[in-house]
């Protein structure tokens, strides 16, 4: 996670700034990653795991953002749900993630990489690939 935060331009004769930290950045990314049908479920760490145990939901969990000179880079890990074609799933996250951050901050993001990282079943078992 980066240690910036971004700032946003304001024009002449304004209040003051607006920043935003990458941790808003994440929490709007994945909301807007897991609306998308066919997304069986964000993948995060352990740390992210043992804090959802105790009752508290981290929607940041599954992206990693990068702000950069050329803008905002996303990168989404998810697992799908089995069945579905991966391309379009992958698509709408692009295209829902693009949508919110930009609704939501104004912000273009110049990347929104997703990494599909397991398939779930409809029994709740997960094939997931070996972490790196």
């Amino acid at each position: 996670m980066s240690e910036h935060i971004f700032e946003m331009e304001q024009e002449e004769g304004g209040l003051g700034k607006v920043e935003i930290a990458p941790e808003v950045i994440e929490v709007i990314a994945g909301i807007a990653a897991s609306e998308v049908e066919g997304i069986a479920q964000m993948r995060g760490n352990f740390a992210a795991g043992v804090v959802e145990r105790f009752g508290k939901k981290n929607h940041g969990k599954g992206v990693k953002v990068d702000l950069r000179e050329e803008g905002v880079a996303i990168d989404i890990y998810c697992l799908i749900q089995f069945g579905v074609s991966i391309p379009n799933v992958a698509k709408k996250v692009q295209e829902n993630v693009r949508q919110a951050l930009f609704n939501m901050t104004g912000l273009e993001a110049s990347e929104v990489n997703v990494h599909i990282v397991g398939i779930q079943f409809d029994g709740g078992k997960q094939e997931q690939e070996a972490e790196q």
